[in-house]
């Protein structure tokens, strides 16, 4: 028998029925929930995972091809990343648009005219139903009003901006390693190289991980 794969490849929503589940933990943003779930072949077996509301992260570049970039601890992995505008999805229903516009003004104090799609990723499809959208955003220029109060991490934050292929040499050459910047500036990158940003999926694009209001 010969494989044939189909052209292009999709991913298939699917789902398997969940015979019982549970919450054994819930925090402030996430909780992490038990299913069993019932195999094809008719067994059982118990899953867990993060339940998360979802994020939006932004590859804001400015006019020299510079990425407006962020150092944050990151307590889990004891590291202080390198990464890019991003945010939850708090409110539920959230235009995902307007959710990375506010990312972009409390964390960089930017706001931009142009915006796109990049990708849309399930950041650990295993462990986690984290579903991230992220955007390409230009034309930017200063927001104005005051600057958004910081605290905790957030106050030891700082901002650069970076040429985005300087990025992409450094997530190749495995010194950064914070998710979103890696999809934000390969998948950009792969945009260059392709049809050309403006071939983007428009900013609005249906998101069916994390449906919103128009």
């Amino acid at each position: 028998m010969t494989e044939q794969s189909p052209a292009p490849l999709v991913d298939s929503p699917t789902q398997w029925p969940v015979t019982a589940t549970d919450t054994p933990f819930t925090g402030n943003k996430t909780s992490v929930r038990t299913d069993e779930i019932q195999l094809p072949d008719g067994s059982r077996v118990h899953r867990d995972y993060q339940v998360h509301p979802g994020s939006v992260a932004v590859l804001a570049l400015d006019e020299r091809e510079r990425a407006v970039v962020i150092e944050q601890y990151r307590h889990p992995v004891r590291h202080k990343l390198w990464e890019i505008p991003a945010g939850l999805l708090d409110v539920p229903g959230e235009n995902p648009l307007h959710a990375a516009q506010r990312e972009l003004y409390e964390e960089a104090h930017v706001k931009a005219e142009n915006w796109r799609v990049l990708t849309d990723v399930y950041t650990t499809p295993g462990g986690s139903d984290e579903a991230v959208r992220v955007f390409l955003a230009r034309e930017l220029s200063e927001a104005e009003g005051e600057r958004y109060e910081v605290f905790a991490e957030e106050a030891d934050m700082r901002i650069a901006r970076v040429p985005v292929a300087e990025l992409a040499r450094g997530v190749l050459a495995g010194r950064l390693h914070n998710t979103c910047l890696a999809l934000g500036v390969l998948a950009y990158q792969a945009a260059l190289a392709g049809e050309g940003p403006e071939a983007l999926r428009p900013a609005d694009a249906p998101w069916p991980a994390r449906p919103f209001a128009s």
